[in-house]
């Protein structure tokens, strides 16, 4: 019961590991919320999660997320754990890049991530903690990867320069960057077909020590140690959570 009468937000919550960790703070005592894009995986979340509440909202609108820090404040006061988890893929090779397709990646996964730490932090306080999905494609070169590579590269550098300001107000600031986790993400890469998605996924697999995708809820247990006091020492930390995929190259 880590989290008993704490307050947390997940945003992207309604799915994969956003979903895996939203109901392991909840099992561990947590007053949970949590957003997504989709309202009929929002309504199946909330209904798994007792006690749990539901937003529709697209963490690429700032004001929208703004809007969800009130709606949880109205409720509860206050957000104890934050953790920033909704995110979109896309690959394409550089010269397929189009400026869309590279602002669609960035406005969610760099600018809103950013902007959503923005207006949690107008209610967190000193003993607040703070974790945010990055990913491992961020710290290796895998072709076709540049717009979100470039995305959650700069992810990390934000959250590393925000885990120092925000350390002397007592409020810890981690990163879980996941490898190949096997989550409806994958199915959602722009372009790609099921068959693609199957060689994409046999490829990964040759290349992790392990010989395995990653579950939603081994991330989540990465998360959820982060977040609690079990971490109360770690702040502007990093963790791979990808079977040996970067360490063991």
């Amino acid at each position: 019961m880590r989290f008993k009468d704490k307050v947390v937000l997940v945003l992207g919550g309604n799915s994969g590991m956003g979903l895996a960790a939203a109901q392991a703070f909840a099992a561990e005592g947590g007053k949970v919320h949590l957003t997504g894009r989709d309202q009929a995986t929002i309504d199946a979340a909330v209904a798994g999660i007792p006690g749990s509440r539901g937003y529709r909202s697209d963490i690429a609108d700032p004001a929208a997320t703004g809007a969800v820090v009130a709606d949880v404040e109205d409720a509860d006061g206050r957000i104890d754990v934050l953790y920033i988890n909704a995110g979109v893929g896309g690959f394409a090779p550089l010269r397929a890049i189009t400026e869309e397709a590279w602002d669609h990646v960035h406005a969610i996964n760099l600018k809103g991530c950013v902007f959503a730490l923005q207006k949690a932090l107008r209610i967190m306080g000193k003993g607040g903690s703070i974790v945010v999905t990055g990913s491992i494609g961020a710290h290796g070169a895998l072709a076709g990867n540049g717009a979100y590579a470039a995305a959650k590269g700069g992810l990390y550098m934000a959250m590393k320069v925000f885990a120092k300001e925000l350390v002397g107000e007592g409020i810890r600031l981690n990163m879980v960057s996941p490898g190949p986790i096997d989550t409806p993400l994958l199915h959602r890469n722009p372009g790609m077909s099921e068959e693609d998605v199957a060689r994409l996924k046999d490829m990964m697999i040759a290349n992790i020590p392990m010989h395995r995708m990653g579950e939603s809820e081994e991330v989540a247990k990465a998360v959820l140690f982060l977040a609690s006091d079990d971490a109360s020492f770690i702040t502007g930390a990093n963790l791979f959570v990808d079977g040996g995929l970067l360490e063991l190259r």
